[in-house]
């Protein structure tokens, strides 16, 4: 794909994206398919609950978010997440916040409680400082449940609305690249093999999942672990050994996702009121974009120690043509696809047992049976 001018190959690229390849209109503001959209997940979702923290995962300086409409905001990317384009295509009618600022009646609608850096496991990431691990921003969800029985007047009416809304989880990746695969700051992959720390993981994350059910969520997305081994950070850092990818890094996390699926299906025997999807869609490869895409796999930005953008240094011009922005995040482009994926599946394998279009009309009340 050959670009003229910065600005023609952008337009040019998104408008390829959006109606060539998925055959999309515009976003449909302020008619969201769902009441809520409530976000749990790691660096690749989180739009601002790190800003204030004590940690090295955090971008909310320039040139991050340099195509989001509000700039720099705490997104780990160029412009919008996966979360945010998901958030489009419900129909909502601005993205949703992040639990750190979110208040008033706009916390009916949702909140994102992702975290850079967070994992599944307590103690993952926390090398980089402090980061609000699954367990956290569960507890999270739980203040806000409180908040929103107070606005709505009683917790049976929270609970009434709070089972229409949509629940996403895009997080394990830090589990493995800021855990298992850094044996110099944590001991996982000296007590497990690549099989058994898969097992864990899932039986952590089943657990954690139980306990947002019983907090009433009936409509639960759950992304698989993107290609880790190919992100422009594992394949300087480890090297690849004549492969494309860090093979070994890869293999792990598809141990996990095929645990996912089987999670999927143990999740949905047991709680016929509710639906858990998982999802295959995250584009970290060429091969995940359509034909005719001439993707690069560098990154767009010269970076720092942890790969993320050095503070105010001009990134690439091309941005709509790389996979990656950073040493390991997505740009928009690569976002778009998955989340559009997920939304309407184009292939059995990028939404199991159903994908999110579908997912958002599940009837709790029709499946309820006491569970």
């Amino acid at each position: 794909m050959a670009c003229e001018t910065k600005s023609w190959c952008w337009n040019w690229v998104m408008a390829f994206v959006f109606i060539s390849v998925f055959n999309l209109q515009s976003p449909v503001w302020g008619k969201p398919a769902v009441p809520c959209y409530f976000v749990f997940g790691d660096s690749l979702v989180d739009s601002g609950d790190n800003n204030n923290l004590a940690t090295d995962a955090k971008v909310n300086y320039w040139p991050y978010g340099i195509d989001f409409p509000k700039g720099p905001t705490g997104r780990f990317c160029n412009g919008r997440t996966i979360a945010d384009v998901t958030a489009e295509r419900l129909g909502f009618d601005d993205y949703i916040p992040p639990f750190a600022t979110a208040n008033g009646s706009e916390i009916i609608k949702g909140v994102n409680y992702a975290s850079g850096s967070a994992g599944i496991r307590d103690e993952t990431g926390s090398h980089q400082g402090v980061c609000i691990s699954l367990n956290k921003q569960l507890k999270n969800h739980k203040v806000t449940i409180s908040r929103i029985a107070g606005l709505l007047g009683s917790y049976h009416s929270a609970y009434e609305h709070l089972k229409k809304c949509l629940y996403s989880f895009t997080i394990g990746s830090n589990d493995y690249i800021n855990n298992y695969f850094l044996p110099q700051f944590y001991n996982s992959s000296q007590l497990y093999t690549p099989s058994a720390y898969a097992r864990i993981l899932s039986q952590q994350y089943s657990r954690q999942l139980k306990t947002l059910h019983r907090y009433g969520a009936r409509k639960v997305t759950l992304a698989g672990i993107g290609a880790i081994g190919c992100t422009p950070n594992a394949t300087s850092y480890y090297g690849t050994n004549g492969s494309l990818c860090v093979d070994k890094m890869n293999s792990a996390a598809q141990l996990f996702n095929k645990r996912l699926v089987t999670l999927v299906d143990q999740l949905n025997a047991k709680h016929q009121d509710s639906k858990f999807i998982a999802l295959n869609t995250l584009v970290q490869t060429p091969q995940g974009f359509p034909p005719g895409f001439n993707m690069s796999t560098l990154r767009c930005c010269d970076v720092n120690d942890f790969g993320l953008c050095i503070r105010a240094e001009s990134p690439c011009s091309q941005r709509a043509t790389h996979i990656f922005w950073d040493s390991f995040h997505p740009a928009e482009v690569a976002n778009i696809i998955a989340a559009n994926k997920a939304f309407h599946s184009e292939a059995p394998s990028d939404a199991y047992p159903t994908d999110i279009q579908r997912l958002v009309h599940f009837n709790p009340e029709a499946h309820s049976t006491g569970s």
